[in-house]
């Protein structure tokens, strides 16, 4: 995978669950990872055609391969945070992500 379109610093979050004081289930974002990334928003045809498979889906996020990534984490970005949809191991060879994303409002 070429660096040159990897323009976006981005952290991967992930939920843990921790103990308050009055002993309920407090949910909090904990970073795991930063990494390079491009953001692509979805146009036209393509959009359509995620539609019909996942409705959410508006960008895709390629990266480097990282271990672990998962629908149940988020990309946060700037101000802007992406809810993961899918994850895609391009080619199977773990080298390079796609990450079908929602943009949180």
């Amino acid at each position: 995978m070429r660096a040159g379109p990897l323009r976006c610093r981005v952290t991967i979050e992930a939920t843990v669950e921790t103990q308050g004081s009055d002993g309920s289930v407090i949910q909090a974002w904990e970073t795991l990872a930063t990494a390079w990334a491009s953001i692509e928003p979805l146009i036209g045809k393509e959009y359509f055609a995620q539609q019909r498979e996942q409705a959410t889906v508006s960008h895709k996020i390629r990266m480097r391969h990282i271990a672990g990534i998962t629908h149940k984490m988020r990309i946060a970005w700037g101000t802007r945070l992406f809810e993961i949809e899918s994850v895609l191991n391009v080619g199977e060879r773990n080298r390079e992500i796609v990450l079908m994303c929602s943009e949180a409002i």
